[in-house]
């Protein structure tokens, strides 16, 4: 297989070129996102050229403690990210929140570095560092699904969750109605994707590894354990996102907070 053909500097200032079809959309429909979209391709710009300079160097030095320092760095910014997507308050969900996505993702990495790939040492730059990404990039979706659907259930339901605890319910048993909605709602995208892959596209994963120069066979079953793991991480992160959240967010009569919401 032939090897990754590198992009120029000029030759990607020219991609930015393309940006002139969805902008032309936006001005002919007025949609009025002009200023959004170009912070948005600004910052991703600025962003990806500091990590590209970064993991250089992360790469270069492979040392475990670095790279795995790298992921907690990931792993905050993921937690502030979903708070905010969620505007839960930070005081109440910061720990429990990084505790869910710490477990959710070492976890596959572990499974994915150690017994799939069975590689000597289990936090290789090369392969820890792209694999957190999918995967809390995967969670953070499903958290934000998952944790405004479950809260947001309960706020509208209060009436019937207020009587499931008044006929004698504890807490756990009144709230895993919402529970087994949110954590439906949240891990069935990646289902989908799941039952679709391959047949409406050809994800991240095996797009990369193709264009490294690898076999194609090798690029399936590397998106096969991806796959896997991603489904696996983000199932456990929402699971742990919402069990770990209840005991800072009911009282100790079962009553939601009301300050469990930051302000707009």
């Amino acid at each position: 297989m032939n090897q990754i053909i590198d992009i120029s500097l000029l030759s990607l200032a020219g991609g930015y070129l393309l940006l002139i079809f969805p902008l032309a959309i936006m001005l002919y429909l007025r949609v009025g996102m002009l200023k959004e979209t170009s912070v948005a391709v600004l910052r991703m710009t600025v962003q990806l050229l500091f990590v590209g300079l970064y993991l250089q160097v992360v790469f270069k030095l492979n040392n475990p403690f670095l790279n795995l320092a790298w992921v907690a760095a990931m792993i905050l910014v993921a937690d502030l990210s979903i708070l905010k997507g969620c505007r839960l308050k930070l005081k109440r969900f910061l720990l429990p929140m990084f505790i869910a996505l710490l477990v959710g993702t070492v976890l596959p990495m572990i499974f994915f570095s150690g017994i799939i790939l069975r590689l000597p040492g289990w936090f290789e730059a090369q392969y820890v560092i792209p694999l957190a990404g999918m995967i809390l990039g995967n969670c953070l979706r499903a958290d934000i699904i998952g944790l405004n659907h479950f809260y947001q259930s309960i706020h509208k339901n209060e009436k019937s969750y207020h009587q499931s605890l008044a006929y004698g319910a504890a807490l756990t048993e009144a709230v895993n109605p919402f529970f087994r909605d949110a954590l439906r709602s949240a891990i069935a995208p990646t289902i989908a994707s799941m039952a679709t892959i391959g047949l409406v596209s050809l994800p991240g994963m095996m797009t990369g590894v193709i264009l490294a120069g690898a076999d194609p066979f090798t690029a399936i079953k590397y998106q096969i354990a991806i796959m896997i793991a991603i489904f696996s991480g983000t199932a456990v992160t929402v699971f742990l996102a919402i069990r770990l959240t209840v005991a800072n967010s009911f009282n100790a009569f079962g009553i939601l907070h009301p300050d469990i919401l930051r302000d707009q």
